[in-house]
């Protein structure tokens, strides 16, 4: 059994249809809509078909009657057994269809995060909701679960979206997240973990700073700065606005993964587990973007009003500024607070430029608190770049053809590296003649054809300080440990050929180890600070 009628709303024809329709009734409902049509001509139909429960070929063929003479047609609310006759046969790709979804309200319900375009709830304990700011958000779920697909691909575990729902006016995206806890709530309930958190934190940054992404799948962060900075020329000196647009301008493209809202209540404990959630503002460009984010996340929003932290993170601003510290120097790998400062600097320069200009379009100039922190903002600005050359700078990891001729670059970062955290002269010397010999065994043996990379990571770690230089390739396994170490009491017209150089390596160093992952030889050297 069918029905149809109709009714004219917003200078609109919705036509309703409900029940089945199929051969034994289509001419019947066709006739029902030409009836309404003639009442209502030129104007554009809108099928409402949220009580039809079924729609046979028949049905089919009077959707596509009345496309031919309303190009604009559109079909809204239908059900997923509809919905899945539709797409399969076409018609989701001939004309606009919008699924039905289920309503949820987030009345009472936890809120997990806060972004620009979005707030997240925990629904219960299995579940979180992302409710979008904008009514019409259905593009920017669609966006965000595709860009949260590539990067779960990528390597970057976090949840994918598996339902959308109507919440209040908007929409929203529905994750499976279980008993999870974000690192802000850790961190507000169990403060002994803050090194812990830090530890983990880093890692995954430097995970998602590792991943190149293919070309045009995420928006380029550095141009969305651009235009940031072009903004700011209306509102700082003439010259230190053109030298902000120059240092923004300068940084060079990077196809590297970035978050892009990284901070503490996006990231999921889910068992031992971290999950990364929040994916919308996935990007791709060079960490100094990532950074200035994270600054404005930690101190940057609460610098004169430090209860916006404890209201945003639910952490106190003393908290706050602690954990950014501590994640700054372990994402660096060093404890030098000059070299701390120096990139912190940089950070700054992004991030009040990010808070200046959203602070503006909020029509901040007019309420005189927010332009007090404009004001305090540009100040600190001004004088930032007044004395910054570049955006750039030297991180914990150097990612370089694996070429016998790149060996003095690979000597000269390590070096860098271990003098910022206070090793003696004799020390570097050491793990620089270490270095050395399992620089030149990749560059002679990894890649079959000579082409390939190879990753140098030099992290400090403990206290007193220990230096653990990491080489990473992607060429033939190879344990260098495996083999035995040769007899050196022997005469030298005795001894085995080979394996003389890794045995000289693991005298030079504390500790040396191997492992084969992920496709990857890692091979680690361990010097402590003496």
């Amino acid at each position: 059994m069918q029905e149809v009628n109709g009714r004219f709303e917003d200078n609109k024809l919705l036509i309703n249809l409900s029940g089945r329709i199929d051969s034994n009734n289509s001419h019947q409902a066709e006739d029902a809509i030409r009836q309404l049509i003639q009442e209502k001509t030129a104007v554009p139909i809108v099928i409402d078909a949220e009580n039809l429960e079924y729609i046979s070929s028949a049905g089919l063929r009077i959707l596509l009657h009345l496309k031919k003479t309303n190009p604009d047609l559109m079909i809204i609310n239908v059900k997923t057994d509809v919905y899945d006759i539709l797409e399969m046969t076409g018609f989701t790709e001939m004309m606009t269809v919008e699924k039905a979804y289920r309503v949820i309200s987030v009345e009472g319900c936890e809120e997990i995060g806060r972004g620009a375009n979005g707030t997240i709830y925990r629904i219960d304990d299995d579940n979180i909701v992302k409710t979008f700011h904008d009514a019409n958000a259905l593009e920017e779920i669609r966006h965000e679960r595709e860009v949260a697909r590539t990067a779960l691909v990528l390597g970057v575990p976090t949840a994918i979206s598996y339902d959308v729902v109507r919440v209040g006016d908007s929409y929203g995206s529905v994750f499976e997240l279980l008993n999870a806890r974000s690192f802000s709530k850790i961190l507000s309930d169990e403060p002994d973990k803050l090194d812990w958190c830090v530890h983990e934190y880093v890692e995954l940054l430097k995970k998602i700073h590792g991943i190149v992404v293919p070309e045009g799948q995420f928006p380029d962060q550095r141009e969305t700065a651009v235009k940031w900075a072009q903004f700011m020329q209306d509102y700082l000196p003439e010259e230190t606005g053109k030298k902000l647009l120059k240092l923004v301008e300068d940084v060079p493209q990077d196809n590297h993964m970035i978050h892009g809202d990284y901070h503490t209540k996006n990231l999921q404990l889910q068992g031992d587990e971290v999950l990364l959630i929040d994916m919308d503002t996935l990007a791709v460009g060079h960490p100094i973007f990532e950074l200035g984010s994270m600054f404005n996340a930690f101190v940057g929003f609460s610098e004169l009003d430090h209860s916006v932290v404890k209201e945003f993170q639910g952490f106190d601003y003393e908290t706050s500024t602690k954990f950014w510290h501590k994640v700054l120097a372990a994402y660096l790998g060093t404890k030098n607070e000059d070299r701390i400062r120096e990139v912190e600097d940089k950070a700054r320069i992004i991030g009040y430029t990010r808070l200046i200009r959203r602070s503006i379009r909020r029509n901040g100039l007019n309420d005189p608190e927010r332009k007090k922190e404009i004001d305090h903002w540009t100040e600190e600005l001004i004088d930032l770049v007044g004395k910054t050359d570049t955006l750039l700078f030297a991180g914990n990891e150097l990612e370089i053809d694996a070429k016998s001729e790149n060996l003095p670059k690979v000597i000269s970062f390590i070096e860098e590296r271990m003098d910022e955290a206070g090793f003696s002269p004799k020390a570097i010397t050491v793990v620089t003649l270490a270095a050395e010999e399992i620089f030149v065994n990749i560059a002679s043996y990894a890649y079959e054809k000579g082409n390939g990379k190879a990753k140098i990571r030099v992290e400090m770690e403990g206290d007193p300080v220990t230096a653990v230089i990491t080489f990473i390739d992607q060429g033939i396994p190879f344990d260098p440990m495996a083999k035995e170490d040769p007899d050196v009491s022997l005469p030298a017209e005795e001894r085995t050929v080979g394996g003389l150089g890794i045995f000289m390596t693991k005298k030079l160093v504390d500790d040396m180890s191997y492992e084969y992952k992920d496709g990857e030889n890692i091979l680690k050297l361990v010097k402590k600070l003496s």
